[in-house]
């Protein structure tokens, strides 16, 4: 086989307003040749390549054995992002009947040489089937599929979102792909998109107490929840002490400042609890998402309206007192009369989230009445 060849797909272009999407059966061994699973993954400068959740093996066995059983049937068709490469050809009096459908050939080139990265077709949905397809002991298997033609990942992400929104996407997948995807979203997911951003700065080129720290599909070895730090940041973006550097017309703000007011007061907490800070939540209420939420409460209340580096000297202090008082990985929190509270007692619910939190502002206020 020559390394390059033309693969001719009869295809049905079904025109959406003014999109494209296009209708087409192929053989599930020959989709490999020309489209690739992009595998959610950050380069050497730490910026997002991919979109795709990595392979199910379990799952991909499981469609294989169904695929090698009597009579297999997939009735549920593969989304393909097309890039330019690939064109659509009408056939000659196509547009003589209806004209939202028109009927042609889409025209797919296949290079054997080329890396995954570099093929014309990506997998949208489908992935495990496509590779359960790929891996079966079987000749051929013809699939549907539907594609649209995209140039670029950002609009490929975007798709991946919306066409998995009704289904069980992994939440850490979403919340690494939010930032990085610039079409309409649905509200639930716009909403978490600036502080999608600001973690994954944190996480990554903004070296400070969460680099590398928080758990999400490409930093697997981090041990405080990304939704902890979402929920957090979330609050103060809306509610409280990063509100101030949001636009309250378009919903955007100076990014730049809002790091450095969460880097600035979370150094502070890692400094002043430097061995609950460096613990899995487990073992620690401070990375535990009741701890990160409580703390972030804090920092709303003690930093609202302060800039950067007017933080320390309004943190400092209360932090010393709630030292004085924490039992962030051992022993009893006490709070005035309230009953004493087991260090690992306080879970990750909006009740215990508000109990902590009161709990802390009592401590802080406690002690300084002496």
């Amino acid at each position: 086989m020559a390394d390059r060849q033309i693969l001719r797909l009869p295809a049905l272009e079904v025109r959406q307003g003014s999109r494209r999407i296009y209708c087409f059966a192929v053989d599930g061994k020959r989709l490999h040749e020309f489209a690739a699973v992009s595998r959610i993954r950050r380069d050497a400068t730490d910026h997002l390549q991919g979109y795709q959740r990595p392979e199910v093996a379990s799952h991909i066995r499981a469609i294989q054995r169904y695929l090698e059983s009597e009579q297999p049937m997939l009735p549920n068709a593969l989304v393909l992002a097309f890039d330019s490469r690939v064109r659509f050809e009408p056939m000659a009096g196509a547009h003589d009947g209806v004209n939202y459908s028109i009927p042609g050939e889409l025209v797919v080139p296949i290079d054997e040489t080329l890396e995954d990265d570099q093929k014309p077709a990506w997998v949208v949905d489908g992935q495990q089937r496509s590779a359960a397809i790929r891996d079966a002991d079987i000749g051929e298997f013809p699939v549907a599929a539907v594609g649209f033609i995209a140039d670029n990942e950002a609009e490929q992400r975007a798709q991946f979102i919306l066409v998995n929104n009704t289904k069980p996407l992994p939440k850490g997948l979403i919340h690494e792909l939010l930032p990085d995807t610039n079409t309409h979203l649905p509200p639930a997911y716009a909403r978490r998109q600036l502080p999608a951003a600001l973690m994954t700065r944190l996480n990554g080129t903004f070296h400070g107490p969460f680099y590398r720290a928080i758990a999400t599909p490409t930093s697997p070895d981090g041990y405080i929840k990304d939704n902890s730090i979402l929920r957090m940041i979330e609050h103060s973006l809306y509610q409280g002490a990063l509100y101030q550097y949001r636009d309250p017309m378009d919903g955007a703000g100076d990014v730049e400042q809002m790091l450095a007011h969460l880097t600035t007061y979370w150094s502070l907490v890692r400094d002043t609890f430097p061995e609950a800070w460096a613990l899995p939540p487990r073992l620690s209420r401070l990375t535990h998402g009741v701890g990160i939420q409580a703390m972030g409460f804090i920092m709303d209340h003690l930093t609202e309206d302060l800039a950067p580096q007017e933080i320390a000297n309004a943190v400092n202090e209360a932090l010393k007192r709630i030292e004085a008082g924490a039992a962030w990985t051992g022993g009893s929190w006490k709070f005035g009369s309230a009953e004493a509270r087991k260090w690992n007692s306080f879970q990750n619910t909006p009740n215990d989230v508000r109990l902590l939190t009161d709990g802390l502002l009592y401590l802080i206020n406690q002690e300084a009445l002496f």
